[in-house]
């Protein structure tokens, strides 16, 4: 195959990766402001949240913890591992074609 769209594939790749890392980032970022208990009302904090809970919906309310702080890091904190797992084996996938 010509390295010309072997470097596609790669850039691609890349991409996906970036992707997955900058997701679970956000949502790791979300689990840290919860623990240190952030100002919900600042508008930083207000945009991570809304990234978090849309990128972890079908996780948010997975484990019925009593603790809410155990249920805030399981649920979004199973969304960031998917994400980098999925992310990074696609990634994976992608450079190898």
């Amino acid at each position: 195959m010509s390295t010309r769209y072997r470097n596609g594939a790669n850039q691609a790749g890349t991409v996906i990766a970036v992707v997955a890392d900058v997701m679970a980032l956000i949502l790791g970022l979300w689990i840290v402001m919860y623990l240190l208990d952030a100002n919900r009302g600042n508008d930083l904090v207000q945009f991570v949240h809304d990234a978090a809970r849309w990128l972890a919906g079908w996780s948010h309310d997975l484990f019925t913890f009593d603790e809410a702080w155990a249920r805030v890091v399981a649920g979004y904190g199973l969304a960031a591992v998917v994400y980098l797992f999925v992310g990074h084996a696609i990634a994976n996938r992608v450079h190898r074609h």
